[in-house]
Parts: C-alpha cells; sequence; structure tokens
C-alpha cells in the first residue's frame, strides 16, 4: 500500500496506541472539501473513527474552508462517511466489540489516482508505562545513531 501524496499525519496515534490492524477506506467529500485537501489543508490529530448502524464515519477531522469557494464551502469539522466493503466494516465491528480496542485515522493521502484515502487503524489504548519505555527506546536508538555517526568521522 503505497502512499502518494500525503497529507495529514496522525503521529499521536502511534504514541497512544498499539495499532494492532490497518485498513484503507475513501471518504465522502464535498468538490471544495477536495480541493482543501490537495492543498494540504487536512487535520486529523483529534479524530476518531465509529460504527454506527452499520456504517463507518469520521468524527473530529478538520478540512479548513476553500478560500474560493464561499456559498459551496461546508463545515469544517463536520461528520463524514468513510467507503469500506461489507466484510471489512464487520472485521472492524469485531474489533471494536472487544474492550479496549478503538478505531484511529493515521494518515490521509491522495492515492495514485488522485482519491483521498484516510489510513484507519485499530489501536489498542497504551498505559503509561508503554509511553515511557517506547520514549526510552527511541532515546537509546537516538544515542546509538549518533555515537555511530561520530564514530565514523
Amino acid at each position: 500500500m503505497g502512499y502518494y501524496n500525503l497529507v495529514a499525519n496522525n503521529k499521536k496515534a502511534y504514541y497512544e496506541y498499539f495499532i494492532e490492524d490497518q485498513m484503507e477506506a475513501g471518504i465522502v467529500l464535498k468538490g471544495t472539501e477536495v480541493k482543501s485537501v490537495r492543498m494540504g489543508k487536512a487535520n486529523i490529530k483529534e479524530s476518531y473513527a465509529q460504527i454506527k448502524d452499520g456504517e463507518l464515519f469520521i468524527h473530529g477531522m478538520n478540512i479548513s474552508p476553500y478560500e474560493k469557494g464561499n456559498i459551496y464551502n461546508v463545515d469544517p469539522i463536520r461528520v463524514r462517511k468513510l467507503l469500506l466493503h461489507r466484510k471489512q466494516i464487520n472485521k472492524l465491528i469485531g474489533y471494536t466489540k472487544q474492550k479496549g480496542f478503538t478505531l484511529v485515522p493515521l494518515k490521509i493521502y491522495l492515492n495514485e489516482k488522485g482519491l483521498v484515502k484516510i489510513l484507519i487503524g485499530v489501536g489498542r489504548g497504551k498505559k503509561n508505562y508503554d509511553k515511557r519505555q517506547d520514549i526510552a527506546k527511541k532515546d537509546s536508538q537516538r544515542r546509538i545513531q549518533r555515537e555511530l555517526r561520530n564514530n565514523q568521522r
């Protein structure tokens, strides 16, 4: 699954959750929203996905209004429908029925055909000690890389 043109990345999701599974979904957008996304004006930091009546929706995703859109602009944080196959939605329903799992948007990007896609992750919340371990691991990796660079000079 290659990302052609990354628009928004949710680094916070990788910090807050263990990502168990990922799925690519399409988004139902209006015309001016697509233009804003192409300009890179989308934010998914505080957003989450939810299944309601067998359909998947994303809440809290912010797409800034298109400057030249005037009357065609819509609410920047409206609830948007995500497009998945029935089997994929059933798989996500199975995950969310288990305790501790949530659906988190990870990336928004344009695929090879120029369509706006979103990568949805099934996340299990991390505890504080898990987050500290991750930070310590990253620090040690950085330290090792720094030493290797210094030794090569």
